[in-house]
């Protein structure tokens, strides 16, 4: 089927289980759905925007009061949407980072992280992680040290996942924030998988800055994302125009030179806002969500040769798995080769594996109702006991 033209029709999400682990926690809500429908055209939401013309005046929609909304949401000041986690980043370097500056990310920390470092010409160093694959304030503390002595100056910022991308590990945010304000190092928070599926309080956690991923996370469409601050941080990272043109004598009012003016003007952001009040209350059931992944994982694990990379118990639904010693084996003879696994789930109504993937690859239960959790853990039983795979009771 064809929705347009050449465009083929997606169903991933209605016609299966979608364990894709970039795009469980940013599936539409129907509220979203419908918003969408009604404010799809480009700049849909400047019908009524007024002086000073600026995106979060606007109170038709209540634009203005949203960002409030999501300031208070991760308990910080100051709100601003912006077109995913990556543009929240490059915000914040561009206001903070000169060339030259040195920076400090982690050994796990997300590739957009350092191409928002890179656009500013900072100097990239990295916290090493532990052997098991976890970030830890003493190593932060230690790379801090030995920054000052290579540039006799402390990191400029500290770019800092809460789970990373990897392996969707837990690192100790708020130790390490503390070490990097024992240096008076801001911390930028990167809550692409945390910011819209579990509670986030900036503030406590020690977060100068917090990033949240809209098409992610936040059952958004994309691209879109949040920046919030604290009231500190807000005047330099949110700072408006003051150019004055030589030939016009124009000026620009309070347009925001970070945000390049206004950033998500219609679907996006509708869809944002109309899911955002499902997003509030679906970050209260983070325990329910982890229990029915440690059940998939749990099964995973009954499976011999099987062996999770992530830190385990879950503490997140997004997980790494090693399967050299147990589907892969199965592949290096079965006819469909590697395929033969994500063709076996296909026919169970299970999709989100990169296709061919048998030895280590990642996946994300989050939203899975608990029968929905209980017949993956039972597909994936079944389908190592039907290729010869020995499976513990």
């Amino acid at each position: 089927m064809k929705c347009a033209g050449t465009i083929d029709v997606r169903d991933v999400d209605e016609s299966c289980i979608n364990i894709d682990p970039i795009q469980v926690g940013g599936r539409l809500t129907a509220d979203a759905m419908k918003a969408i429908i009604a404010y799809g055209d480009g700049y849909s939401v400047c019908d009524q925007c007024r002086k000073p013309f600026r995106l979060d005046y606007i109170k038709t929609p209540p634009v203005d009061i949203f960002h409030r909304d999501l300031a208070s949401f991760v308990n910080m000041d100051i709100a601003r949407v912006v077109p995913g986690a990556r543009r929240g980043f490059q915000a914040v370097a561009d206001a903070l980072i000169t060339k030259g500056d040195p920076v400090l990310i982690t050994a796990l920390s997300h590739y957009t992280e350092v191409l928002a470092i890179e656009g500013r010409g900072g100097v990239i160093r990295e916290i090493p992680k532990t052997e098991q694959n976890i970030i830890i304030a003493d190593a932060a503390a230690l790379k801090i040290e030995e920054v000052i002595k290579e540039f006799g100056r402390p990191p400029i910022l500290l770019f800092l996942d809460h789970f990373d991308y990897q392996y969707g590990n837990c690192h100790d945010v708020r130790e390490i924030s503390k070490v990097a304000h024992q240096y008076d190092i801001p911390v930028l928070y990167n809550g692409a998988y945390t910011v819209g599926i579990m509670g986030v309080d900036g503030k406590a956690l020690g977060a100068d800055f917090v990033v949240g991923s809209g098409h992610k996370s936040m059952a958004a469409p994309a691209p879109s994302g949040m920046l919030a601050t604290t009231a500190e941080w807000a005047e330099r990272v949110f700072r408006t125009t003051a150019a004055k043109t030589d030939v016009t004598g124009r000026t620009f009012g309070v347009k925001e030179i970070g945000m390049m003016g206004c950033t998500l003007m219609g679907v996006t952001l509708v869809g944002m806002m109309a899911s955002f009040p499902h997003v509030r209350e679906r970050v209260k059931r983070w325990e329910q969500e982890l229990a029915n992944g440690q059940k998939v994982v749990d099964a995973l694990l009954s499976v011999e040769g099987t062996i999770v990379r992530s830190e385990h118990p879950r503490k997140h639904t997004l997980t790494r798995v090693d399967t050299s010693g147990s589907f892969d084996r199965v592949a290096q003879t079965h006819k469909k080769r590697g395929f033969f696994f994500t063709s076996a789930l296909k026919e169970k109504g299970i999709a989100g594996i990169i296709p061919g993937a048998t030895k280590v690859w990642k996946f994300n239960t989050y939203g899975m109702t608990d029968s929905q959790a209980e017949y993956l853990a039972s597909a994936f039983r079944d389908i190592a006991r039907k290729n010869g795979l020995t499976v513990a009771d």
